[in-house]
């Protein structure tokens, strides 16, 4: 039972829709100074999009390793999966930006999260180098690894 008392999108005024969008074209764009001034004046670091992707999940997937770094320090959650089951290290494992496999996983980002995970992202990709960096286990390369979803937006 939905909560009477949460916005619905047709009660949100749209200017603040409009601000919404342009936050989440920051992450995407790296525009990190835009980005970064609205979560210190108290935009939520974990706002999500009608995917549930976060700020995070864009930054990780559209390779912007600084902002990432910048976005965890100020409270956004490296393990929060979006709609579809991803998780912002599997999304830059698929796109192979290691830097920000890097920050994400030393930053706490749990490598069997999500669905794919991570490390069965890796697998499938042959990227050998970021198991050895996420710490795949034996038990990790032995399991299936199932279909990766289509990309965050």
């Amino acid at each position: 039972m939905a909560d009477k008392n949460l916005p619905t999108v047709q009660s949100i005024p749209p200017e603040t829709l409009d601000f919404a969008h342009r936050m989440f074209d920051a992450a995407r764009d790296n525009n990190a100074e835009l980005l970064l001034q609205a979560v210190d004046a108290g935009l939520p670091p974990n706002l999500t999009n009608d995917k549930g992707n976060t700020l995070l999940m864009l930054a990780a997937y559209n390779g912007h390793a600084n902002l990432v770094k910048e976005l965890i320090k100020k409270g956004a959650d490296a393990n929060r999966v979006n709609d579809q089951g991803q998780s912002p290290l599997a999304g830059a494992v698929f796109k192979g930006y290691d830097d920000v496999v890097r920050i994400l996983y030393e930053s706490g980002a749990d490598p069997r999260s999500g669905t794919p995970t991570a490390i069965q992202t890796a697998r499938l990709f042959k990227k050998d180098i970021l198991l050895n960096v996420m710490g795949a286990t034996k038990e990790d390369l032995e399991e299936p690894v199932p279909a990766i979803p289509g990309p965050p937006h």
